[in-house]
C-alpha cells in the first residue's frame, strides 16, 4: 500500500526535457501557497492591531503591510519554482541578454517601481492623504501600489499616477499641514467706492461662512489700482482644504449679497476708445 502511494505521488504528470511535475510537487506548491496566504493574513492582523493601539497611523501601517506581503509572496514563488526543479539562477543566466534589451524599454517602469518602494518606506504620501499635483490637480489618495497610485479628485474621478511623479515632481501634501491653511478671494470695486467700507464688508462676508476657522480673523487688503477697478482680496483660513473651492464659492455669494445691500458696485471691464478724425484734401 505504501509503495502504491509513493508511486502515485512520484508519477510524472508533465515532463518537458529534464523537468517533470509530480503530484507530490503539486501538493507541496499548494501547501506553500496556502501557508503564504495564512502568513500574509497574520501580517495584516498584526499591523491592524498596531493601528488600534496607536503605535502606527493607518496609512503608514497599510504601506508597510503591503511591502511585507510583496516580499513574502516573492519568496514563496521562488520556493515554489525550486520545488518543481526550476532554478532561478538558471533563469536569470538564460535570460540575461533578453533582460538587457527589455530593460531599456522598462526603464520608466523600473523607476516607478523604485519610487513606489520609497513612498511606502518614507511615508511621504499615504492612503487618505489630500495632495495637489504639479499640474494643479487636487485629490485624495485611495490606493498606493508599487508602480502606480490612485487618487480621487473632487469630481469623483479616479486618476492613476505613476509613483515617479509623486517622488520627482513638486507635490503638495495638504494632510501633512496640521495647521489651518490661508486662502483668498479677489474682487474689484468701482473707482470712487468707500475703501474702508469695502474692507469691512469683505471681512464680514468671509465671517458668514461656517467652513472657515473662526479663531483666525479674516483680513481684507487693498491690492492695487486696476485698469477699471480698485483691486481687493480677502484672506481667510480653512482646515478642510479638500472643500476649498466650495468655501470660496460660498464667500463669493456672501460678498455679492453684502455689496448689493451696501451699494458697492463691481464694475464691468471697460476700455475707452478715442477716434481721431483727419481731413482729406480731394482737390
Amino acid at each position: 500500500m505504501r509503495e502504491q502511494i509513493t508511486k502515485i505521488l512520484e508519477f510524472e504528470l508533465i515532463k518537458v526535457g529534464d523537468y517533470s511535475i509530480t503530484p507530490s510537487e503539486i501538493f507541496l506548491v499548494l501547501l506553500v501557497l496556502f501557508v503564504t496566504k495564512l502568513i500574509t493574513n497574520l501580517v495584516k492582523r498584526y499591523f491592524t492591531r498596531l493601528v488600534r493601539k496607536g503605535r502606527f497611523d493607518e496609512g503608514r501601517a497599510f504601506s508597510f503591510m503591503k511591502i511585507t506581503s510583496y516580499a513574502i509572496w516573492i519568496l514563496a514563488i521562488v520556493y515554489c519554482l525550486d520545488i518543481v526543479g526550476v532554478k532561478i539562477t538558471f533563469l536569470l543566466a538564460g535570460s540575461a541578454a533578453l533582460l538587457v534589451g527589455v530593460g531599456l524599454g522598462l526603464q520608466q517602469t523600473f523607476n516607478d517601481f523604485i519610487s513606489g518602494i520609497i513612498i511606502i518606506f518614507e511615508g511621504s504620501v499615504q492612503e487618505g492623504d489630500i495632495i495637489q499635483l504639479q499640474n494643479g490637480t487636487v485629490g485624495r489618495v485611495i490606493d498606493i501600489q508599487l508602480r502606480v497610485s490612485q487618487i480621487r479628485t473632487r469630481d469623483q474621478i479616479t486618476i492613476l499616477i505613476p509613483n515617479s511623479k509623486l517622488v520627482n515632481d513638486n507635490v503638495i501634501n495638504w494632510t501633512h499641514n496640521r495647521m489651518a491653511t490661508r486662502f483668498s478671494v479677489k474682487v474689484g470695486v468701482a473707482y470712487g467706492s468707500d475703501v474702508e467700507l469695502v474692507k469691512k464688508t469683505l471681512e464680514d462676508a468671509a465671517k458668514l461662512s461656517d467652513k472657515i476657522v473662526q479663531k483666525n480673523e479674516p483680513i481684507a487688503r487693498f491690492l492695487d489700482f486696476g485698469d477699471s477697478a480698485l483691486q481687493f482680496e480677502v484672506l481667510f483660513w480653512v482646515d478642510k482644504t479638500f472643500e476649498i473651492e466650495f468655501v470660496k464659492s460660498d464667500i463669493r455669494f456672501f460678498i455679492d449679497k453684502l455689496f448689493k445691500e451696501k451699494d458697492i458696485r463691481i464694475p464691468f471691464p471697460q476700455r475707452d476708445l478715442h477716434l481721431k478724425s483727419s481731413e482729406v484734401n480731394l482737390g
